[in-house]
């Protein structure tokens, strides 16, 4: 989901229309793009003001298939949630994501030299790119059984205002409420469980969900579960009113660093070991490039980043 400011719509103009008063525009923040300023905040730049395109990956195509099917599969009668019948999705939520996002389809265009007779050389790659894919749908049977569930709802956008000019967003992959009112908040993930360091940078992620769910329904979740697809583990952690109390004020504490930076125009890199992944090395000063001007509506001033 991209964040940034959100415009209101235009009122519609009329013989006695008068000017419109100047409305303050929307912000709004989500955990994947407070975690990219945590991590640096010109990569928060690049995404959020400049929205530069970025290659896509493999991996994260990979990310958007399993999410779908696992999304689809609580459609189907509980009987008919078996692992074959998952991964006999996996082919056609690839084609529907290669028309939604054509690009991704470049992943596994043929090489230059094959010949069009080389059925079975062309396709090999994106073969088994399908196959891990539905690997990984087999490992999570592993771990929970979709016959006994049925979630209360499943790819759910929440938003909440945080302050008068601040809305908080994003997008839960499924909810499960008791009928006592308890929710559960799960997170696929097809990577590999982090180590210890690294868990609570994975558990904002979820806490930020949490934060927004009790802001909205008066109620903290009971449970903040994290599915790791790569590793067939399963993280947990019973989140209370004190935990959530700081991922507010840390929340907080980022946007007014994001609006210092606003303010400023001064995004700097913070380089690590992401670097070797990133698609705007050639960009970042920390590798002797430059960034590109920003846009008239993002540079120092009152102005704010259009949407």
């Amino acid at each position: 989901m991209t964040d940034g400011v959100q415009q209101p719509p235009p009122a519609e103009a009329g013989p006695d229309a008068q000017a419109p008063a100047e409305v303050t525009p929307r912000r709004a923040l989500s955990p994947s793009r407070a975690a990219d300023f945590m991590q640096c905040p010109l990569l928060y730049r690049f995404r959020t003001i400049d929205r530069l395109p970025e290659t896509p990956s493999a991996s994260a195509a990979r990310g958007t298939v399993v999410h779908a099917v696992l999304e689809r599969l609580f459609d189907l009668p509980a009987d008919q949630r078996t692992p074959e019948r998952a991964c006999s999705m996996v082919e056609d939520q690839w084609r529907e994501l290669v028309e939604r996002e054509p690009r991704v389809g470049t992943l596994f265009a043929p090489p230059a030299d094959a010949a069009d007779d080389d059925a079975d050389r062309t396709d090999a790659p994106l073969q088994a790119w399908l196959d891990s894919a539905r690997k990984l749908l087999q490992r999570y049977f592993d771990l929970e059984d979709p016959t006994r569930l049925e979630p209360a709802g499943r790819e759910v956008r929440v938003e909440v205002d945080l302050t008068d000019d601040l809305l908080l967003r994003g997008i839960v992959d499924r909810l499960d409420v008791a009928p006592g009112g308890a929710m559960r908040v799960v997170d696929y993930k097809t990577g590999r469980a982090p180590s210890q360091t690294f868990e609570a940078k994975a558990m904002f992620q979820m806490r930020f969900y949490a934060l927004v769910l009790w802001r909205l329904r008066g109620r903290v979740p009971q449970l903040l579960q994290l599915v790791y697809l790569g590793s067939g583990e399963i993280v947990s952690y019973a989140p209370d009113e004190d935990d959530l109390l700081a991922t507010e004020r840390k929340v907080r504490a980022l946007w007014d660093a994001i609006e210092r930076n606003r303010r400023s125009g001064d995004w700097r890199p913070r380089p690590g070991r992401t670097c070797a992944w990133c698609d705007h090395k050639a960009l970042c000063p920390s590798f002797g490039g430059t960034p590109p001007p920003l846009p008239a509506a993002a540079r120092p001033g009152p102005q704010v980043a259009p949407a």
